[in-house]
């Protein structure tokens, strides 16, 4: 099988993942690298093993120059559905780094593109490529933890204030009038919107009945770096995702099922389930994982059904839009917060807040509800979907 020609949109930053994957199938077999689409082209020592692909800062011309079969998109959140339909409109297969849009209308739009282009496109929640995802759903199906009280995920990170200023759109609701949304939930911790919502097998966006938001910031942000949500989707759940880039502690993001019989834990990240039920010993196991990229050549060779079609993430994409048309998010009063030494710059922490953050997973609670003295006074926001 000859090797696929791909081109990578966006050689910075999380870029530098796909470039180790793509050096990966490389030596596999399986791929070339055979364009970088970037206004500064990467390093050199980045491209160790990936040959010498072209260059350029059009993604349509490159696509057409290197007759790429595969485009990932891996640029600024409000430059995606853009690039996405660019590179869908010179015939490449996209794999669309997540958030998809920063608005639902943007995501209506790209979907709508997309399908009317005949090509596929996946998007990168990679923890939605975890078969230990098909082993919740079969062991929430299998009545392993009885009926679903609700289901909720926590998440505890850490970033320093630099964190913030890697790049003009980091942190910000908006750009130069055009909407960027790079919260929390919406970008770092998406993964724990998006999959907690698989878990319920409610990812289209008809999934969704209600959600409640609560947005707040300690770092001199526009965006949210501490905020919470509860979804309440169409079959009755409740999914509550509550996260955090300001923990006193990182941490590895989860997702809890609650049944009325036991509980589930997964580990997104890594891919571990952690099984308890009454009168009986936990039970663990870790899963393996497909590669996105891998899936989407294998949808292209041989129809292999998508892991993360855009419809599939129609759900999450609800979630962006509550985010994005609530009110601006309510700062941590500054006696609330401390700085400490971060890795490259101070960052801020909120003490208090990963027990906080893991309460809300655990209670479905939101943080006004759990008494966050920094929350005690906000009312949350709910919008019908």
């Amino acid at each position: 099988m000859r090797a696929i020609p791909v081109v990578l949109a966006g050689a910075h930053g999380h870029g530098h993942w796909h470039l180790d994957n793509l050096r990966r199938l490389t030596a596999a077999g399986t791929v070339r690298l055979a364009g970088v689409c970037d206004v500064r082209p990467p390093e050199k020592d980045r491209l160790a093993g990936l040959g010498t692909p072209a260059q350029g800062a059009d993604l349509g011309e490159l696509i057409d120059r290197t007759g790429a079969v595969v485009a990932i998109v891996c640029t600024p959140i409000h430059t995606h559905a853009d690039l996405a339909l660019t590179a869908a409109a010179h015939g490449a297969h996209v794999l669309l780094e997540k958030p998809p849009t920063p608005s639902y209308a943007e995501y209506e739009r790209l979907v709508a593109g997309l399908e009317a282009s005949g090509r596929a496109c996946q998007v990168g929640f990679q923890s939605l490529g975890s078969q230990g995802v098909t082993a919740v759903r079969e062991l929430i199906a299998d009545g392993a933890i009885g009926r679903v009280r609700g289901i909720g995920a926590a998440g505890n990170w850490v970033r320093d204030e630099q964190y913030f200023a890697r790049a003009a759109w980091s942190g910000r609701r908006t750009l130069r009038g055009v909407d960027v949304v790079d919260g929390v939930l919406t970008n770092p911790l998406a993964h724990a919107v998006a999959t907690a919502l698989r878990l319920d097998g409610s990812d289209r966006a008809t999934d969704v009945a209600a959600i409640e938001t609560e947005l707040f910031r300690a770092n001199d942000i526009e965006s949210d770096d501490t905020s919470c949500v509860r979804i309440r989707t169409a079959r009755g759940t409740r999914v509550t995702v509550a996260a955090t880039l300001c923990a006193e502690t990182a941490a590895e993001p989860y997702i809890a099922v609650h049944g009325t019989r036991g509980r589930i834990t997964f580990w997104y990240k890594q891919d571990r389930v952690l099984l308890q039920r009454a009168s009986r010993g936990p039970e663990e196991r870790v899963f393996a994982r497909t590669d996105l990229l891998e899936n989407l050549l294998a949808h292209i060779a041989h129809s292999e059904e998508l892991l993360v079609p855009p419809r599939a993430t129609g759900a999450f994409m609800k979630v962006v839009e509550a985010i994005r048309t609530a009110a601006d998010p309510v700062p941590v009063p500054g006696r609330l917060w401390r700085a400490v030494a971060g890795e490259r710059s101070q960052r801020r922490v909120v003490p208090g807040v990963d027990g906080l953050v893991e309460a809300a997973a655990q209670r479905l609670a939101l943080f006004s509800e759990l008494g966050a003295p920094w929350a005690v006074s906000q009312q949350s926001r709910e919008v019908r979907c």
